[in-house]
């Protein structure tokens, strides 16, 4: 009797993934890139759509709609990143960090660096290793959103993580496009983004641009949502993410909207296989990716040899 109610359990709960899947794909028709990153061709033919979770929108407007969200959530931003995760995610970014293995005389570009989380990681990392030769080091935390950049710069003085209290060292705040980066060619030997690639409109062209920013030997890092490898954990996770997230959002932020997309959005992310393609696909070698907490974020790594 227990074995055929877990039978019918799993079958209820595969059922409903699909018919979850079918929606998101009768809600996208028209994002032909949709899951990618790319963009498809709108109903009237005269411009490029793609998706802003599970909605379908105009190239020239998603930009704009993402920026919006995290103008919105920037200042709760870390806490409920706490809440939602449960404080998991500052594992996840200590592995990330410890998985670059910064060094001294490391150029980085943080890119969708926020509030700092990445940054102030890589910070923390190098002043715990000596540094006998007095090798400079350089870290640009750069994001689309102005508003989030502040939150962080304002974070980092508090947390005396300055150029004025770290010696050889040079940080600068750097609002930017990572689809159209203002930086010269080979600037940086380390380029990581953090939950920030999966708001991008256009993925390939963010890969594009790591790549031609970073130089020879330089590596890509990206942690990011994923997918997870079972089907009823996936269930479960998909439940939560649902039910849970959007209404903390406005019990705790006042956002609502804003988490029901930032949910979306993660579902409507490549799986780890098809994105280590992507990442080859802009030249990178030697990639590879790593999940962590059975998938739900996994850490993809190249390098530009």
């Amino acid at each position: 009797m227990q074995s055929n109610q877990s039978i019918r359990l799993l079958s209820l709960a595969r059922h409903l993934i699909r018919r979850t899947a079918t929606q998101a794909s009768q809600q996208t028709t028209g994002a032909t890139g949709a899951g990618t990153g790319e963009s498809g061709s709108s109903s009237s033919g005269t411009e490029q759509t793609t998706h802003f979770g599970f909605k379908t929108v105009k190239d020239s407007e998603k930009e704009q709609k993402v920026h919006e969200v995290f103008e919105q959530v920037a200042n709760s931003y870390d806490m409920m990143n706490d809440a939602m995760s449960m404080g998991i995610h500052r594992l996840w970014k200590d592995i990330f960090v410890e998985r670059l293995g910064p060094t001294h005389g490391m150029q980085l570009l943080d890119m969708a660096g926020g509030t700092g989380d990445i940054t102030f990681r890589y910070l923390k990392y190098l002043a715990n290793q000596a540094n006998p030769q007095q090798r400079p080091s350089h870290v640009t935390i750069s994001d689309i959103n102005q508003h989030m950049l502040d939150v962080g710069r304002e974070r980092a003085r508090r947390l005396g993580l300055t150029e004025e209290q770290l010696p050889n060292t040079k940080i600068a705040w750097q609002c930017a496009d990572a689809e159209r980066l203002p930086f010269e060619d080979a600037s940086f030997n380390a380029y990581t983004i953090a939950f920030g690639i999966r708001n991008c409109t256009h993925v390939d062209k963010v890969l594009s641009e790591a790549y031609r920013v970073l130089q020879p030997g330089g590596r890509f890092m990206c942690l990011e949502f994923s997918h997870l490898t079972n089907d009823t954990m996936q269930w479960l996770y998909d439940q939560y993410s649902f039910q849970v997230i959007p209404p903390m959002g406005q019990l705790l932020a006042g956002q609502w909207q804003a988490y029901q997309y930032l949910v979306e959005s993660i579902r409507r992310f490549p799986k780890q296989e098809p994105f280590k393609q992507m990442i080859e696909q802009a030249g990178f070698d030697m990639v590879s990716y790593e999940n962590l907490t059975f998938g739900i974020v996994s850490i993809h790594s190249g390098f530009k040899l």
